[in-house]
């Protein structure tokens, strides 16, 4: 198999794993409100960014977002728009600067960085879009945001965060002895750097 079938097979694998971590995220009882569930896909999407790069986190965001509007969305294209904005913000930023610099110290400071953009965008989001898919005044909106959508995005990112840092060097590691992916140059001027 070829470099760029091999990065086929991966972006839709990642992407079925993806949507797989949606399904199982509307069945773990952490709800604020019926449109707001945890949703762990965005670990598996920055896992892809990591290991793939900025450009196939984006394209796993869509994909997977896409899924989901066409199967159990309850939100339709507000949803699904939301869907890839979080997931973008999360995973693209990230993978773009640990392109650059594969440490785990970057990893950490890229997922916080990309974290509070998240919880950021996301009020802004709500704050915007809320009173026109729920069809209430926008005072009404401004009074859920700290103690409704602010905990559960704080909640939501720093839950996908650890996740990520605890399940990407064992996906990682299997995934180069399947032979589906393969060390690049940086990662292994960092082995030789940990070794000494």
């Amino acid at each position: 198999m070829n470099k760029n079938t091999k990065k086929i097979v991966l972006i839709g694998m990642f992407s079925a794993i993806a949507y797989i971590f949606t399904l199982i995220g509307h069945l773990i009882p952490i709800a604020f409100a019926d449109f707001l569930k945890y949703d762990p896909k965005d670990t598996i999407i920055v896992i892809a960014g990591f290991a793939l790069g900025p450009l196939s986190a984006l394209i796993i965001s869509v994909l997977t977002a896409l899924l989901e509007l066409i199967t159990i969305s309850t939100t339709g294209i507000i949803g699904f728009v939301m869907n890839v904005i979080a997931s973008a913000t999360f995973a693209c930023i990230p993978a773009f600067i640990y392109k650059r610099s594969r440490k785990f110290k970057t990893a950490i400071i890229t997922l916080l960085i990309s974290s509070t953009l998240v919880v950021g965008f996301m009020l802004l989001w709500n704050w915007l879009i809320t009173p026109l898919y729920m069809g209430v005044p926008r005072e009404a909106v401004v009074e859920m945001l700290i103690p409704i959508f602010l905990p559960f995005n704080v909640l939501k990112v720093t839950l996908n965060t650890i996740l990520t840092l605890l399940i990407y060097k064992p996906i990682v590691r299997a995934l180069r002895q399947t032979g589906l992916l393969s060390k690049s140059d940086n990662d292994k001027s960092e082995e030789k750097a940990q070794e000494k």
